[in-house]
């Protein structure tokens, strides 16, 4: 947008853009093969102590790895990664003043048939030369990963993009609960269940605990798959996690399923075997 060899002068283009001339200047900087490793033990550390902060994955960086880093260092990357400790916070279930917050509905609930909930989540996936971010939508009785979306911002579109694929392969469920993340109070987002005449749940205070599925999705797909390779980019990403999911919903038996896997539970209604 700003050209250098433009008759204008960097400042007049800026004032016309209404943007700081500061910013002309800038030239982003890559994220440094340090930060990266730092960033994937950081991961690792998350998936299993969830509920660790800044203070308590610096030292575990310091007890397990051994390195020597500071926990504002740990702060931004943990901001980054877009991971936060997991407890009960004050005041979750306050409003954010731009978006609607929508109440909780699975309290008492029997969740037992498939798409009765719908839940999903965002999780950082690391490569070999960066990072990406991945969103799922899961099937809250069945476990069944219905659509799924690499990016490598968090923008609310790719969220959209797995919402509506979801619906158009399977229909429609009736509650759907997410967290309050930004991308999923969002209008953009919010209107696409409200079009579809679908109940949105939000998880509010001391609901933490309703993440605990699509965690253990997360779980298995990093330790079976992420891990186990360093992507080149996010072309390689998404197709060898897209053939990790088809193995997860159609031949990983899951001993909570009774040793069956995903797609048996999912289609074990005839009505939605016949529908997909």
């Amino acid at each position: 947008m700003i050209n250098v060899k433009h008759p204008l002068s960097l400042t007049r283009q800026s004032d016309l853009l209404e943007i700081s001339r500061s910013s002309c200047y800038y030239n982003s900087v890559p994220v440094s093969e340090y930060d990266l490793e730092l960033m994937m033990k950081m991961d690792k550390i998350h998936l299993r102590l969830p509920h660790y902060g800044s203070r308590r994955m610096r030292n575990e960086l310091w007890d397990e790895y051994g390195d020597d880093v500071g926990r504002g260092h740990v702060r931004t990357l943990m901001g980054k990664m877009d991971i936060h400790a997991i407890y009960q916070k004050p005041r979750l279930s306050d409003k954010h003043p731009e978006h609607m917050i929508f109440p909780y509905l699975l309290r008492g609930l029997s969740i037992a048939e498939a798409n009765h909930v719908w839940a999903t989540d965002i999780t950082y996936i690391p490569m070999g030369k960066g990072f990406c971010y991945l969103v799922a939508i899961l099937d809250w009785a069945t476990r069944k990963v219905l659509a799924w979306r690499l990016s490598n911002c968090l923008d609310v579109s790719f969220c959209i993009d797995a919402l509506e694929e979801a619906i158009r392969k399977y229909g429609c469920p009736k509650i759907f609960n997410t967290d309050q993340g930004s991308q999923f109070t969002s209008d953009a987002f919010t209107s696409v269940l409200k079009a579809n005449t679908i109940q949105i749940s939000m998880d509010g205070r001391g609901r933490w605990m309703d993440n605990v599925f699509i965690e253990r999705v997360w779980r298995s797909l990093k330790y079976e798959e992420v891990y186990l390779k360093a992507y080149e980019s996010i072309s390689d990403a998404r197709r060898e996690i897209g053939a990790y999911f088809i193995f997860y919903n159609q031949k990983r038996r899951h001993q909570s399923l009774d040793y069956r896997t995903p797609d048996m539970v999912y289609y074990g209604n005839s009505e939605l075997k016949k529908a997909a």
